[in-house]
């Protein structure tokens, strides 16, 4: 069975918090040689999205055309105006009622916060945000050091890098581990699991 896997790109996403996890699971797809993933980026339009570091972005799908996904990630960046838009809010916390699961990279976890997905539960984010999370959601545990937090239905992360390795426990989570190690050296990347 395919795992559909939806990737929410935005104004100011951060382009390897969405990058990394997309890599890991097209990577793992080719490798494992049956699809086990398929991923598609969403956007709240079919608007082209500017990432953080200007790279231009076409959603492909948007949030009235995707469905559901078995996996939601949700990468950060710079997250205000996202936070200030009820209609990605609102898609987010729809989505995780009908997602198996939901993942956010670095301040993504900013926005499942404010969905009402981490509250009760530990979470991480990029160690320059963890404030920021205690502060804005008190609700939610905040820990410190952590790669990813792994809660059964929702997963976070910390910054940037640390989606992949996220991402690769991911794959061993829904796959198995050696389809990890194998997406990990095929990527030649050292996972910290």
């Amino acid at each position: 069975m395919t795992c559909n896997v939806g990737i929410y790109i935005f104004d100011n996403v951060e382009v390897l918090d969405f990058a990394g996890p997309y890599e890991v699971f097209t990577c793992a797809a080719r490798v494992a040689g049956d699809a086990p993933f398929s991923v598609r980026t969403v956007g709240a339009s079919n608007a082209p999205v500017r990432a953080r570091a200007g790279l231009v972005l076409h959603p492909e799908t948007t949030f009235a055309d995707a469905g559901s996904f078995d996996l939601l990630i949700v990468p950060g960046g710079v997250v205000g105006a996202e936070l200030a838009r009820p209609e990605v809010i609102r898609w987010i916390a729809a989505q995780a009622r009908t997602c198996e699961l939901v993942a956010s990279v670095c301040t993504g976890a900013l926005l499942l916060a404010e969905a009402g997905l981490l509250d009760g539960l530990p979470a991480t984010t990029h160690s320059e945000d963890l404030e920021e999370l205690r502060a804005g959601w008190p609700q939610v545990e905040v820990q410190a050091g952590r790669r990813w937090i792994d809660n059964g239905r929702v997963i976070t992360s910390g910054g940037i890098s640390a989606g992949i390795d996220m991402s690769l426990h991911l794959v061993e989570r829904l796959v198995g581990r050696a389809l990890a190690e194998r997406t990990a050296r095929q990527m030649e990347y050292h996972w910290r699991d």
